[in-house]
């Protein structure tokens, strides 16, 4: 479903932040206070417009409470991302998503309005310890600080068996929830799903069982 999004501030990460939702078919306004910025966001984005959203007045005049969700990307200035968050907030922002660099910073926007808060350094620097320390893990997404996504290689000793003969849910508490082979995914897993070596496959559970049954 389209959704409307509101996004300000236009640095690498709040642009890369449009890209993608332009991938994903959403209306986007832009908003950032230097020129340059939303010129270079021109391709990816519904409208754009250069102001202060630490302005009332200006920030009022965007409609804020007619968007689904705002999305606060300010990342070189805190004072301005927590006013402008306050802002969109006192202004009827339905959902206001914040960038935080730091844990006093998410809560400081947590308490001022933010509905929620990303730290894009924090979960990247995380993804990479873990992707790059392991030999076994292509990819991770943690769901919540005990809970994630692991794309795994299948351990030799498991090529040719079954889902249902390996029981890992039984013994691990661990769900395989696909298998990717080729760049195409296979949702449709069985006990009776055969694991091959040219597979890779996605599991979820908490991170200590994952650890331990691939021995991470």
């Amino acid at each position: 479903m389209t959704k409307s999004i509101l996004l300000i501030g236009l640095g690498r990460f709040g642009r890369h932040v449009a890209m993608k939702l332009d991938e994903l078919h959403h209306e986007i306004m832009a908003v950032d206070k230097e020129e340059r910025r939303v010129e270079a966001a021109l391709p990816y984005v519904t409208n754009a417009q250069i102001g202060d959203a630490t302005n009332e007045a200006f920030l009022s005049s965007l409609g804020v409470s007619n968007f689904d969700v705002c999305i606060v990307a300010i990342g070189d200035n805190f004072q301005s991302s927590l006013e402008a968050t306050s802002l969109l907030k006192e202004l009827g922002a339905k959902m206001v998503v914040s960038r935080a660099a730091r844990d006093v910073h998410a809560k400081f926007l947590l308490r001022n309005g933010a509905d929620e808060v990303v730290y894009p350094e924090k979960q990247l620097a995380a993804w990479t310890a873990i992707r790059y320390s392991a030999d076994h893990i292509l990819d991770y997404i943690e769901l919540d600080d005990e809970h994630a996504i692991f794309e795994v290689t299948i351990p030799e000793e498991w090529v040719g068996k079954t889902v249902g003969q390996l029981d890992i849910r039984k013994k691990y508490k661990i769900n395989i929830m696909a298998l990717k082979e080729d760049g195409q995914m296979d949702l449709g897993i069985t006990p009776g799903t055969l694991l091959g070596d040219d597979a890779t496959m996605l599991v979820l559970g908490n991170i200590r069982d994952i650890e331990r049954c691939f021995k991470l």
